[in-house]
């Protein structure tokens, strides 16, 4: 399903979009000379709040399944916005507990979420990149 909106004015437009329910990808289509960024730049933070995919100027079609591609968002576009159906690491997320270790010493993390890689062979995701090596401050 589809909404298109016509407002009246930004304020109109940003009230609807406080409206929305959680959906799987929002469009905000715009001039291409960057006549109205002040306009997308108050509106896009709104519907991001949304939606789990923001689109510029794209129907939401063809999706390509890809380790950057996110196919969730808030409730009801998905049953918990934390996860998703495809892409990686997110989707792999789906079957794990989500955990917060909050004030807790290094020494009493989990092995695996310490500074130092316990086996040195052991790959995580660590500051956006992949790697075996241990953390470093």
């Amino acid at each position: 399903a589809s909404l298109v909106v016509m407002a009246e004015d930004l304020s109109q437009l940003s009230a609807v979009l406080a409206q929305l329910e959680g959906n799987l990808t929002g469009c905000i289509y715009s001039a291409q000379q960057g006549a109205d960024e002040a306009a997308y730049g108050q509106l896009a933070p709104l519907l991001q709040r949304r939606v789990g995919r923001l689109l510029n100027d794209k129907m939401p079609t063809g999706v390509a399944v890809s380790p950057a591609m996110n196919h969730g968002g808030p409730f009801p576009a998905t049953g918990h916005p934390g996860f998703t159906a495809v892409g990686i690491p997110a989707s792999l997320f789906r079957f794990a507990k989500l955990t917060c270790y909050d004030g807790v010493r290094p020494t009493r993390l989990p092995t695996l979420l310490q500074d130092k890689n316990p086996t040195g062979e052991t790959w995580r995701y660590v500051d956006l990149q992949w790697t075996t090596g241990d953390v470093t401050s």
